[in-house]
Formats: C-alpha cells, sequence, structure tokens
C-alpha cells in the first residue's frame, strides 16, 4: 500500500522517523529553500499561497505526486494515538506511523479529525463572525450553480453547528483527485468574483478558510466511512495554551 502523508511546512521543523511522511515546503515560490520537495515545482500555484495557505500543497500533490492514497497534516499538527494532553516530547512518540494509517485504510475510506462542536451558533454564522460573509455566500452560490446535487448538504452543513477543522486527512489518491477537482472549480471562479485587495495579511487568507469548510461539504456528500482519530500539537510552550487547549478538546464530540 503506497502512502503519502504530506506534512505541510513554510519553515525548518521537526519531522516524524516514518517514511510514509513526505515534508513539503507550501507557499516556497520566492522563499528560502528548505532542502525539501517545494510546491513551486512542476504545475503549481505556489504564488497564491498567501491566499490558498496549505491549498497551494494540495494543488502540487494533486498535479504531480503519484501513490494509492495520500493525506496532509502540518508541521505541528499530526494524526495520533490517545495522548493529546501529553507534553511536546510525549505526544511525538504517539504520531501515527505508516502502518497506523495503512490498518485504518483497510477498513475505513477516510481518516479525519474529530468533529468540533461550535458554541451556540452555526457553522455559516460563526464564519461570518470572524470573516466576510459575502465571500461565503458567493461561494455557496457557485456550488449551486455547478453541482446543484450538493443544495442539501449545504443548507444542512451551514446550518448546524458540528465541523472538521484543519483540513488534515488520509484517503484513496482517486478520492482526493475528486476533491481537488471539485474545489479548485469553485475556488479559481470564486477569484473571478471577490475583490480582496482591502483585506489584511489575515483576512486575505480567504480561499484557505472557505476551503476548510467547504471541505465538510464534499465528505457529507461522499457518504464515506469515517474514522475519526485524535490530533497531537507540537509545539505548545506555555501553560496557558495547554490549558485552552484542553478546554478546547473537552468540547470534540466524534
Amino acid at each position: 500500500m503506497d502512502i503519502k502523508i504530506l506534512v505541510a511546512t513554510h519553515k525548518k521543523s521537526w519531522l516524524p522517523d516514518d517514511p510514509v511522511y513526505f515534508p513539503l515546503q507550501v507557499g516556497a515560490e520566492g522563499k528560502r529553500d528548505l532542502g525539501i520537495i517545494k510546491d513551486n515545482t512542476g504545475d503549481n500555484i505556489s504564488i497564491k499561497n498567501p491566499y490558498f495557505c496549505e491549498l497551494t500543497g494540495l494543488y502540487w500533490a494533486w498535479k504531480n505526486l503519484s501513490c494509492d492514497y495520500i493525506g496532509l497534516c502540518h508541521y505541528r499538527r499530526y494524526f495520533a494515538h490517545n495522548g493529546i494532553y501529553a507534553s511536546p516530547k510525549k505526544m511525538k512518540k504517539l504520531i501515527f506511523s505508516g502502518k497506523d494509517y495503512a490498518d485504518i485504510l483497510k477498513s475505513y475510506d477516510i481518516i479525519l479529525p474529530p468533529r468540533h462542536r461550535i458554541k451556540d451558533i452555526t457553522v455559516k454564522e460563526q464564519y461570518g463572525k470572524s470573516h466576510n460573509i459575502r465571500d461565503l455566500d458567493e461561494a455557496i452560490k457557485i456550488i449551486i450553480e455547478k453541482y446543484p446535487d450538493y443544495r442539501n448538504v449545504i443548507d444542512s452543513f451551514f446550518n448546524q453547528n458540528k465541523i472538521y477543522y484543519y483540513n488534515m486527512f488520509a484517503m484513496k489518491k482517486a478520492h482526493f483527485d475528486d476533491y481537488c477537482s471539485w474545489i479548485f472549480d469553485i475556488l479559481f471562479t470564486l477569484e473571478k468574483r471577490i475583490d480582496i485587495y482591502s483585506y489584511d495579511t489575515y483576512q486575505s487568507r480567504v480561499y484557505g478558510f472557505l476551503a476548510e469548510r467547504l471541505f465538510n461539504v464534499w465528505i457529507n456528500q461522499q457518504h464515506l466511512k469515517i474514522k475519526n482519530v485524535p490530533v497531537v500539537f507540537l509545539e505548545e510552550k506555555k501553560r496557558s495554551r495547554w490549558v485552552n487547549m484542553k478546554r478546547y478538546f473537552s468540547q470534540m464530540r466524534l
């Protein structure tokens, strides 16, 4: 079983000692070479990284990488066994190996983080509190225009309060290719319809923020057999952040 788990990074970082992990420098265009595969080679959109975030890495993998199964983690965030409250040093020992991925993917279609339950508001309301709701409305409009069979899933997802965050997953490359074809069709169309010129650096990451929500729409439409797996965060140093992390995970439901 040929499995590649992308580790999206923009700086030198620790990497698990397992060949299943495939470090990829995202947003590499015009940046210092980290000595790993860069997302500005081959067919790529690396220059869009300030707006698309780790999606430039997904695009690169879609167009340039061959494997049976593919996944995405981040340089500080990995799928792992139980131990989310452990120290970063202990967490590293709990991170999934290639065998862990292979064992699960024999029985499940996709590996995802636990779903997060948003308190008191819907997914759409939460997006509107943090970002420009007009961008989401336009993205939804595009989906309904291009993929009208998604209408019921869109209504259901954005009016409830459960969501998968992080854009993390592991699944068959065939499913991944289908997802990329869908999401980039939507986002490239959206680029032509919205104006982000006045956005600050944070809000300019609009396509990454939207994809994090739209990934849920795609998942719900596919009716895949899902395995939820804990996620560990590395490089957490301050005690106050540990307390917030515990509070955050206490709100999660599988």
